[in-house]
């Protein structure tokens, strides 16, 4: 796996030594796209373009962003297999060679129609502003930041929000957990603060039956005794992990499953950074697990079938989850782009390109002046772990 990784990172550093990847090469105009994705190319090559590595050496931190890339190119090859117009230009985000604003400022940035950017915190802002000075379309494709957009009708964020994320949260529970009790397990912090300050602004604003939540703040060092007095053995209580720190939901989640073989009845509901954690290990078992996310695959579909079946032969692995997500960003906007051409940022709430998920593409407007700040999606899917099993449930 390691070594098939190295090839493909030096195949990669080989093409983005000409900047630009062209699908369906013929005399009819080409849409342009840049992406914008972690590479760390300098960080793997030499000056003398060397390897710095041995071959059997391959760094995590590259991981996430050659997934991503993995992705769009197998969404670049089947776009390529229907004769698309396009030009695709590919920059590495981490490039010491360039920084950011000077990669968009190049010149291959002439004529770009769309940006895709797999991006980091203190990347959003430059992006957002870069496609606002240009009148690009932005997909911020991985986080679940505005980069404090105003103003700004060519910035999309995918993943949601985390005010959006708490919103969802509540009108799950309002539609299914209304009669339950609501606990919300907290531990010092801003952050925390701010989920608070959420979902209390949500019970304010609700034109449903407002939820009766109860708040309790609880140290690092909590235990099964101080969780115990909320709970009860004849009634549910949905427990809600207000933090967003892993370590903490971990915890907790593991001390209610504790509790649940005591016969305390709770169900566990988490913040979206429990997508990453593996929640079938022995210490999780009998409690019901619920979370949010908005990138949810089933991978039963064709398209994912045919990733799968492609990274096993070639790879000797399954795609990650960021493949899958560089596949369907790429294939998505750039079939808007085609259809759409530079009308593409009124199109946004378009469905029609769905690949595997279904992105609410919706705009979020300023509550001083009601005008348009940015886009971003909605949508929510509610994920169910019990007994080590992962299922969909909304």
């Amino acid at each position: 796996m390691r070594k098939t990784q190295y090839f493909i990172l030096s195949a990669i550093f080989c093409c983005l030594l000409q900047t630009t990847k062209v699908v369906a090469q013929t005399n009819e105009p080409r849409h342009k796209i840049a992406i914008f994705v972690p590479l760390y190319l300098d960080s793997a090559f030499d000056y003398n373009d060397e390897y710095r590595y041995s071959k059997n050496v391959f760094p995590k931190f590259i991981n996430p962003g050659l997934e991503f890339y993995e992705g769009a190119q197998l969404a670049l090859d089947s776009l390529n297999k229907e004769k698309a117009q396009l030009e695709v230009f590919v920059f590495d985000t981490k490039s010491i060679k360039e920084t950011l604003t000077q990669q968009l400022n190049n010149a291959d940035m002439e004529g770009i129609e769309l940006i895709i950017a797999n991006c980091s915190s203190a990347e959003v802002k430059i992006f957002a502003e870069a496609g606002l000075r240009k009148n690009i379309p932005v997909i911020n494709v991985n986080l679940p930041n505005d980069g404090g957009a105003v103003a700004n009708p060519f910035f999309v964020v995918l993943n949601p929000t985390l005010r959006t994320q708490c919103e969802g949260i509540y009108k799950h529970l309002q539609k299914y957990y209304s009669l339950d009790p609501i606990i919300i397990f907290r531990k010092k912090g801003q952050l925390e603060d701010r989920i608070k300050t959420y979902f209390d602004d949500f019970g304010k604003s609700t034109a449903a039956v407002p939820l009766k939540i109860k708040y309790v703040e609880l140290t690092d060092s909590f235990t099964v005794n101080q969780l115990k007095p909320f709970l009860d053995t004849t009634n549910q209580t949905m427990c809600i992990a207000g933090s967003l720190d892993e370590n903490f939901g971990k915890k907790l989640t593991q001390q209610l499953a504790a509790l649940h073989k005591q016969k305390y009845l709770a169900t566990v509901m988490g913040m979206p950074t429990w997508d990453g954690i593996a929640f079938n290990k022995p210490e999780y078992k009998g409690i019901e697990i619920i979370y949010s996310t908005p990138f949810y695959n089933a991978k039963t579909d064709k398209a994912s079938q045919s990733i799968t079946r492609q990274f096993n032969k070639t790879l000797f692995a399954r795609p990650s989850d960021m493949v899958f997500r560089g596949y369907e960003v790429t294939f998505r906007f750039a079939r808007m782009l085609l259809q759409y051409g530079r009308d593409i940022s009124s199109n946004l709430a378009n469905k029609s390109t769905k690949v595997f998920t279904d992105f609410d593409i919706q705009p979020v407007l300023s509550k001083q002046n009601m005008t348009l700040d940015y886009f971003e999606n909605k949508k929510l899917y509610f994920l169910k772990w019990q007994d080590g099993t992962l299922k969909g449930i909304y």
